[in-house]
């Protein structure tokens, strides 16, 4: 926020979705099993800022840790650099959908750690997502949110993932598990016991 208000003024809005680690099920969510996986207090947030015309004008994001970057609403997702193909691919895949995905400034800051298994692709997607959505006072269930960043993990990053990651990450509840029915692709919150701890190791 501090960054952002230095950088471009007061934002519009500000979004976060967590990571998340999975307790068991491994493999079972691209083959329409059973999973549960459960939401991580490492989140992603984003700062928005809308400063154009939101069907044409270019997108700036920056990150402290990443740095910065410009999506034009016609460039291929697939041809930007790192981190940033999550957010383009946002800005294509939500903009076929009819959604205006153009004309905004953003700032990104995550705790997730990248590249551990805990799904902070899945987190910078669903904070942009839903972001994006509220700019334009669209409001979509879970799964909705969960198949568009699936698209985008299987259609422009090109890996050919299950939904576990964007669902959880767009449907957890706090203090809880999910039973996760990727064939049915329901959400089943099931409490955490007093006391426990999930302690997560490399």
């Amino acid at each position: 926020m501090a960054h952002h208000r230095a950088e471009w003024g007061e934002p519009d809005i500000v979004v976060r979705a967590p990571g998340r680690v999975n307790l068991i099920g491994e493999h079972t969510d691209y083959n329409d099993g059973f999973t549960l996986p459960m939401a991580l207090p490492f989140d992603t947030v984003i700062v928005l800022s809308s400063t154009g015309d939101p069907n044409l004008d270019p997108v700036t994001v920056t990150s402290e840790g990443f740095g910065t970057v410009e999506i034009d609403l016609g460039t291929d997702p697939s041809e930007t650099d790192g981190w940033a193909v999550h957010i383009a691919g946002v800005v294509r895949l939500l903009g076929e959908s009819g959604v205006a995905t153009g004309g905004w400034r953003a700032t990104i800051a995550t705790d997730i750690p990248t590249g551990a298994s805990l799904s902070s692709s899945a987190a910078i997607e669903g904070a942009v997502i839903t972001a994006l959505l509220a700019r334009t006072g669209i409001d979509w269930a879970p799964i909705e949110v969960a198949r568009l960043g699936q698209r985008i993990e299987n259609e422009i990053v090109g890996l050919p993932s299950g939904i576990m990651d964007q669902f959880i990450s767009a449907g957890a509840v706090a203090g809880h598990a999910s039973l996760m029915d990727c064939r049915a692709l329901t959400l089943s919150p099931a409490p955490l016991p007093t006391g426990v701890v999930v302690a997560i190791m490399d």
